[in-house]
């Protein structure tokens, strides 16, 4: 019996000592510190944003990115395309605002209004600083995800912001794109569009005050009383959403989804669906403003990234 339980002890640490020991798992790595961190463009705690420096002896093309978060939550922190961009020889700016529930506190209407005023002021303060930064002022690409690709796309076809005859020399600054590269973009805030594209939407009621400002878990309940009282907002909606916004007089976009579209059918996630992107694109091309569209299964992609499209068309 002695001579059985030795023998398997044996084995077994023969066995052990022939499987190899699992590889470590790579240091994290560490998240790049901004050139200049959390510079004021407003006097809001929000109002703040992020420089990433790119060296180069000339004026460097700007990545412009907007956090998503549903105009609620999140935060400049998370860069997508950041390396890439400097590796490519752009700077990048990442940006925070104030947030929607806050303007609807502060007595706003609609409460869309504060993020989205607060990228295009963000914009202006950038090329201010165009010399300081070494920055070519003209070639800034937008970008985000969900919300902030929303935003990214409000700017990309809004008409000039810009107040030549202001006393504030950052108002007199351009608020127009050299382009827009997004992920999950919501391309409308009409739930009438949205309730005919993907009949499950819920999203987009909180931008015009269809929300409980003091529960941010009340965001997206309220999407029936935003479709009935669709023209008590209306004018809101057409100055608001992307949408409404375009002429072809606009930057090239492009707009990335994970999932395919399937028009007139609910979808997993109809806050980003891909039905989005297509009807943004029939409508660019009715009009003849470029609008590139990715999601799996696209045919004859010309980008397959944000990063690849952005660096070709900022750097061209």
């Amino acid at each position: 019996m002695k001579r059985f339980a030795l023998l398997s002890f044996l084995l077994a640490a023969s066995l052990h000592a022939q499987t190899p020991a699992p590889a470590a798992k790579p240091a994290p790595v560490p998240k790049r510190a901004p050139t200049i961190a959390n510079v004021a463009y407003g006097t809001h705690e929000r109002q703040v944003l992020d420089f990433y420096k790119a060296e180069s002896a000339k004026p460097t093309p700007l990545l412009f990115f907007i956090h998503g978060g549903g105009w609620v939550n999140g935060d400049k922190s998370g860069v997508g395309e950041l390396e890439a961009c400097l590796k490519a020889g752009i700077s990048v700016v990442s940006i925070n605002y104030r947030y929607s529930y806050q303007a609807q506190l502060a007595g706003v209407m609609p409460p869309v209004q504060w993020p989205l005023e607060d990228a295009a002021r963000a914009l202006q303060f950038v090329r201010s600083k165009a010399g300081e930064w070494n920055i070519d002022k003209q070639r800034i690409g937008a970008s985000g995800g969900s919300a902030g690709a929303c935003s990214s796309l409000y700017l990309a076809f809004h008409d000039d912001m810009a107040d030549p005859k202001s006393s504030d020399p950052v108002a007199r600054e351009s608020t127009r794109l050299w382009c827009a590269a997004v992920t999950g973009a919501q391309t409308s805030l009409d739930p009438k569009q949205l309730i005919e594209w993907t009949p499950n939407s819920r999203y987009g009621g909180h931008a015009f005050g269809f929300m409980d400002p003091n529960d941010k878990k009340t965001r997206d309940t309220r999407f029936a009383e935003f479709l009935e009282k669709r023209d008590s907002v209306l004018k809101w909606i057409k100055m608001y959403s992307p949408y409404e916004l375009v002429s072809k007089d606009d930057p090239p976009v492009y707009l990335l989804y994970s999932s395919a579209p399937a028009i007139g059918q609910p979808q997993k996630d109809p806050t980003h669906t891909a039905n989005y992107g297509v009807k943004l694109q029939e409508h660019c091309r009715e009009i003849g403003t470029e609008c590139e569209l990715n999601y799996p299964g696209t045919p004859d992609v010309k980008h397959k990234s944000i990063a690849e499209f952005l660096i070709e068309t900022l750097k061209k």
